[in-house]
Order: structure tokens, then sequence, then C-alpha cells
């Protein structure tokens, strides 16, 4: 195939891959509500079930990052493409027949186990076929068009059932396994191959300290990205009765302007890091956007569903900084471990969804939700930023190396 055309056709389909992750990563959020009252559970009980059920995903896509990022360096990055979207497919369809709390978590973390594998080794394919010049602008696409699948999912999950947002979902993963068919592997990873060096070695992250201190600041930039996606945005019925809304917030509504705005975000971000040839400076003007933005929400009280709207694509835009987080996650390590790394830091911050809600709920009691989200919020902040100073810019680096 022309290079050039496999290069086209290869960000088509990360981008399409990315865009099923994200369908699915939210549409729970917009119908947890409609699904779990479906199922039987109480009104007073949604909170809390939705909680348990989003740790049950999100601790399956922890899970799945691990397994998926090492096979992506020890088989290559176009067999985790195809086996994670199946493995996602599969479940998907699955989850739109439970009829109980323990079968809808069971599914959700298989469901999570799967999309763990979409977006870094779709990232890491980007990464390593296009030129150093240019690949910021492979992964800016990637990021843009994928994060749609937020937005088709809001629509989806409030027109159709939520067994048909669910089918829909599924059946949209399987259609992607045939356009893969065409895809073909990194030539970084073909060359490194079949050399005697160690592949997907998980434990030369941690053995390591100059390795550990990159790989742990690559996954705490995106922290305040998840508080506002998994506390801010999904649980904003809860935040509008406390803040005095006019009208009802929905949750599927703001996932929807929400990742409209993550999604522009991430072309700005991402040409603007192409434009000033920087990725560390860009992340801390949008961190800085980002606080603002949280600050507006939580003190926009007796809002109404028109600045709802606005502020959710101010949230988006202000965290639309996941492209260059995840392109500077590929460009710090070596061929040997970029997939680990790449496709584990997504989810690893992903999961740690799960320390952001227990955080919130344990200091909702005694602080109140809005002060409780405050604390939180501007905490995931303080770390991201600390993160980024930590960490050397990568903007132009040469990826043909591999770890020691």
């Amino acid at each position: 195939m022309n290079p050039r055309k496999n290069i086209i056709l290869l960000i088509i389909v990360a981008s399409l891959g990315y865009f099923v992750d994200i369908y699915d990563l939210v549409l729970f959020s917009v119908i947890r509500v409609q699904s779990l009252k479906s199922i039987g559970v109480a009104e007073a009980d949604l909170l809390s079930v939705g909680v348990k059920l989003m740790n049950a995903q999100m601790i399956g896509m922890l899970i799945g990052g691990i397994i998926w990022g090492i096979l992506g360096d020890k088989l290559g990055r176009l067999k985790v493409l195809f086996g994670s979207i199946l493995m996602y497919s599969l479940a998907n369809i699955a989850n739109g027949f439970v009829t109980d709390i323990n079968t809808y978590a069971v599914v959700r973390f298989i469901a999570g186990v799967g999309l763990a594998g979409e977006l870094g080794a779709g990232i890491t394919l980007v990464a390593e076929t296009m030129s150093t010049k240019n690949r910021g602008y492979g992964t800016m696409i990637v990021a843009a068009v994928g994060l749609m699948g937020a937005v088709v999912a809001g629509l989806v999950g409030d027109k159709f059932a939520w067994h048909t947002a669910y089918f829909i979902g599924g059946g949209m993963g399987l259609v992607l396994l045939v356009l893969r068919l065409g895809v073909m592997e990194s030539g970084l990873y073909q060359n490194m191959e079949h050399k005697n060096i160690s592949k997907g070695n998980i434990l030369m992250l941690f053995n390591n300290w100059g390795r550990f201190k990159k790989y742990v600041n690559c996954t705490l930039i995106a922290l305040p990205t998840w508080f506002v996606v998994g506390i801010l945005i999904t649980f904003a019925p809860e935040f509008g009765k406390a803040l005095g809304a006019t009208e009802k917030l929905s949750a599927g509504e703001g996932i929807l302007f929400t990742y409209l705005g993550i999604s522009i975000g991430d072309l700005i971000t991402g040409f603007l890091s192409q434009i000033f040839k920087t990725r560390k400076k860009i992340v801390v003007i949008f961190l800085f956007a980002t606080l603002c933005s949280i600050l507006l929400f939580l003190f926009s009280t007796g809002m109404d569903i028109k600045t709802y709207r606005i502020i959710c694509v101010l949230l988006g835009i202000s965290t639309g900084f996941w492209v260059i987080f995840v392109t500077i996650a590929a460009e710090q390590f070596g061929t040997n471990l970029r997939s680990t790394v790449t496709t584990t830091v997504p989810n690893f911050i992903r999961g740690s969804l799960v320390l952001i809600t227990l955080s919130f709920e344990w200091l909702k009691s005694p602080f109140g939700i809005i002060n409780s989200a405050l604390i939180v919020g501007i905490s995931t902040l303080i770390i991201a930023f600390l993160a980024v100073y930590n960490l050397e810019e990568t903007y132009g680096k040469d990826l043909n190396y591999v770890e020691e």
C-alpha cells in the first residue's frame, strides 16, 4: 500500500476506534438514571449504585490497560486493536440484556477491559508511523474525531431506549473490525519485533527511578479531566439541586456539550502545540483555564439550561488537552515500552476516577456536595501542575529507540 494512503487509513481507523471507545465510556453516564430505574433501582439509590457501576467499568479499564499495553509491545499494536474492539463489542451487546445490578457490574467490567486497548494502541501506531514534524497533527485528529463519540452517545442516549443504545455501540465496534483489515503494523515495531530485547516488561517502569518518575507524571497530567467528566457532569442533576438551578440539569446533555467542548479543545491544543513547538506550555495554560471553568460551574447558583450548556462547553474546551496528554506519554518512552505506557497511562487516569469518586463521597457528608467538589477539583489541579512541571518537553523527539 502507498505509505500516504496507509497513514490516512491508519488515522481513520484509530479515530473511529477512539470514537467507539468514548461512546461507550460516557454512555453509562448518559443513561445511568434510565437504565437503573428500568432494572428496579430506587430513586434514593441512583447515586450510590451509579458510582458502583462506574467504578466497575473503570477498574476493568485499569486492568485492561495493563493487559493490552503489554500485549501491544509483545505481540504488536494491530493485534491489540483487533482483540480489544471485539471484546468491547460483545460485552456492549450483552449489556443490553442485563436485568440486575450484579450482572450489570460484571458486564461493565468486561466492557471496560475491552475498551482499554483502543486509545493507546491507536496513538502508538500513529505516533510511530508519522514523521516527528507532523505526528502531533495525526494524534490531534484521532482525539478530536474520537471525542465526538461522546456527543453521539449523548444524542443516542436521549433518543433511544438504553438497551438500544448499548446495541448500537456494540454494532459500531463490529463494523470497525472490518475496516481494520487493511491497516499495516508500525514500522518501528517491525524493526524491533525480532530483536533480543525486553518488550512490554512493565517492571521496567518501576525498577528505574527516572522511568518511574516520568511514568507517574505522565499519568497525573489528566487528573482534572476525569474530575470534570466523572463528577461535575455525571452528577449534574445532583449539583443542579444543590445550586438551585431553575431547571433540571441533564447528565446526558452535559456529556454532549462537554465533549463537544473537549473535541474543540483537542483541536486547539493540538494545533497550538504544533505551531509553538511545545507540549508542556500548552497544557499549563489549559490547566489554568480548567481551574476557572470549575469555579464558574460550582458558583453558578440558580443557573438555567442555557447557562449550563455554555459552562459545559467551557469545561470541555479547558480540559481539551487529552490529545497532548496521550501524545506526551507516547513520546516519553522507547519502542519496547511505548505501547505499555501509552495504553496504561490513559486507563490508569480513568481508573483514578474510583479514588476521585470515593474522595468526593467521603467529603460530601461533612462539607456538602459543592465544597466537596471544590476540594477534590482543586486537589486534582495542583497534582496536575506538579506533574507537568516535572516532565521534559517532547515536541519533535525521535521515537526510534528502545529502553535498556
